[in-house]
């Protein structure tokens, strides 16, 4: 498929993640791995998400040109130190809810529990990003087929030359090798073109995701803990019949 049908392809996915994907070195208060993925329609993305969210930033901060990053937002770090005033913090987070509930897209979402996934397999434990990969793309291919739809392009923001490098590899085995449940054939008709674009590209859709990420990362965490953020987002997660698009592992 050449570019021109990608660039009109009927939905575009973004990706971000929440926490490492090391098994060696475990962060005691995230030691989880969550690969999150947002599909969205392109012409939504055009005419809805985007200037949404530019419209957003621009009631808070002189300019469009802020990253909407979730550790910042939390941290109140950078142009969000503004949220260190409670009131602020208060208007902004309720903004930021309602823009998160009007946003039109489709959540998928893979959490590796690294301690229980290592105590599991051992030294036969795979890259936590290829296995989140794998479950977080089944679900994605079941979507795909349902709307009859086989170009996605999908985009993630910029690691590193080799951390870009790794995830372009396992990304075209699982393109074209398939996974355990799901056969090559199936994956081989899609056409899924993964480009990547840094954290200054300011790119709507890879702050969206990493605007999920987190909530979903806390929620697999804590079950129990109060969440607002995971909530308003819930209803974006992938739903037909048994494939939902939250998937935790090992549990």
């Amino acid at each position: 498929m050449n570019e021109a049908c990608l660039s009109t392809s009927r939905f575009i996915a973004f990706f971000d993640e929440c926490g490492n994907h090391s098994l060696t070195k475990i962060n005691p208060e995230l030691p989880v791995f969550a690969l999150c993925t947002v599909v969205v329609e392109r012409e939504a993305y055009a005419r809805v998400i985007v200037p949404e969210m530019a419209a957003f930033k621009l009631r808070y901060f002189a300019h469009e040109g802020i990253n909407l990053h979730s550790r910042d937002i939390r941290k109140a770090g950078g142009p969000f130190s503004i949220l260190q005033n409670a009131q602020v913090r208060g208007a902004f987070m309720e903004d930021l809810s309602a823009l998160m509930e009007r946003l039109p897209f489709a959540l998928f979402v893979t959490v590796i529990h690294k301690h229980g996934y290592k105590a599991r397999y051992g030294d036969g434990a795979r890259n936590p990003y290829d296995v989140a990969l794998e479950y977080s793309f089944e679900r994605i291919l079941h979507f795909m087929e349902s709307h009859k739809e086989t170009a996605l392009p999908v985009i993630a923001e910029a690691r590193g030359k080799n951390e870009d490098n790794a995830l372009r590899a396992s990304f075209h085995r699982l393109m074209t090798e398939g996974t355990y449940y799901n056969k090559a054939e199936r994956f081989r008709k899609l056409t899924c073109p993964i480009s990547f674009r840094r954290k200054q590209d300011n790119i709507a859709g890879v702050q969206l995701a990493d605007l999920c990420a987190y909530p979903v990362a806390r929620k697999a965490l804590k079950p129990d803990a109060e969440n607002r953020p995971y909530a308003v987002i819930d209803p974006k997660f992938y739903r037909s019949g048994k494939v939902f698009g939250l998937k935790e592992f090992p549990k």
